[in-house]
């Protein structure tokens, strides 16, 4: 086949490059070379999505689009360009309004009003996933045939958010561990392999739907655990719950000041709880969590200045001495 990565450089986008060119596709990587690399087998072509669509793209038929962008005018351009191709369209599980619902898939959750302007995410960051919906519904109705698939947290080795590199790389540390909230809190992540996997299994057959690409619910504790597992630790645990978190001025699921797969409950209830089932029964297949965590870790050693997300072990350390110090009281 041949296969048209709009992106190709970076996390996902390269990963599905990966894939596509280890199964021995033609495969085309759109991009302004910017950020990365293409891997080896794959073509570069440069390409400013905000200008037209360079000669060298536009006068090739491709049987497959693969399109991560979340830019409406940027979508709509491409699909334009290549209307009778196969398009997978990576979205996002952040165009769904309720969070707090668990078990939710596309049949049974609503979406957000789209906006089909491009918004300055710097300026406006709850326009993502309203433009999401936007370049959703551009697909659906301007290509041939759609899969639509909403991420929800996509782990595993290139990951330039840092948030699940979080959890391999201080377990690996070992010790009195500072876990967040309660046992039983629900979590769900999917590597960012499984996930290339059935975007390229998708190109090659076809797949029609709209799907959550998300891997199958755990406890957290029991996610924990695992990647624990996957890095060779055996930390102490000490659960500490939300109130104490956020009385500390601790925040939730990314950034310096964060404590990553922490989420505030219960109107965070069902975002890392969304029912895998329709995506495994339509083909998509994950690994274990330890696989992943094993990996991670080989990842960030091997990439000294790879994005970590969260709290430093400082930080750690005098939370941990405040909640001891609390129950101690």
């Amino acid at each position: 086949m041949r296969i048209l990565v709009l992106g190709g450089t970076v996390f996902l986008s390269r990963a599905v490059a990966a894939e596509a060119v280890g199964r021995g596709h033609d495969v085309d990587c759109a991009a302004r070379g910017t950020s990365g690399s293409v891997p080896e087998g794959a073509r570069l072509v440069v390409w400013d999505r905000d200008q037209p669509v360079p000669a060298a793209l536009h006068d090739t038929a491709y049987d497959a689009v693969v399109e991560v962008a979340r830019h409406p005018s940027r979508v709509r351009s491409a699909v334009a360009a290549w209307p009778r191709a196969h398009w997978v369209n990576v979205s996002t599980v952040n165009v769904y309004p309720d969070e707090s619902t668990p078990g939710g898939t596309p049949a049974t959750l609503a979406l957000r009003e789209p906006i089909h302007e491009d918004v300055d995410l710097s300026v406006d960051m709850e326009a993502y996933g309203p433009m999401k919906v936007a370049c959703e519904q551009i697909v659906q109705e301007g290509a041939a045939s759609s899969m639509i698939v909403r991420p929800g947290l996509i782990s595993g080795p290139g990951d330039p958010t840092g948030r699940y590199s979080y959890w391999p790389s201080r377990l690996a540390d070992g010790g009195e561990v500072l876990a967040p909230g309660r046992p039983d809190d629900s979590s769900q992540i999917i590597d960012v392999r499984d996930l290339a996997g059935w975007i390229v299994t998708a190109c090659e057959t076809g797949l029609t739907g709209v799907f959550d690409g998300v891997g199958p619910v755990a406890r957290l504790a029991d996610l924990l655990a695992a990647t624990a597992s996957g890095v060779g630790a055996e930390p102490t645990w000490t659960w500490v719950d939300q109130d104490f978190l956020t009385e500390q001025g601790v925040e939730p699921w990314a950034g310096p000041d964060a404590i990553p797969l922490w989420l505030p409950r219960p109107e965070y209830d069902g975002m890392l709880a969304h029912d895998a089932t329709p995506s495994l029964d339509a083909g998509l297949r994950t690994r274990p969590v330890a696989d992943t965590a094993r990996d991670t870790l080989a990842w960030l050693r091997a990439q000294p200045d790879a994005a970590v997300s969260g709290i430093g072990r400082a930080r750690e350390a005098e939370l941990l001495a405040a909640w001891h110090a609390r129950e101690n009281l």
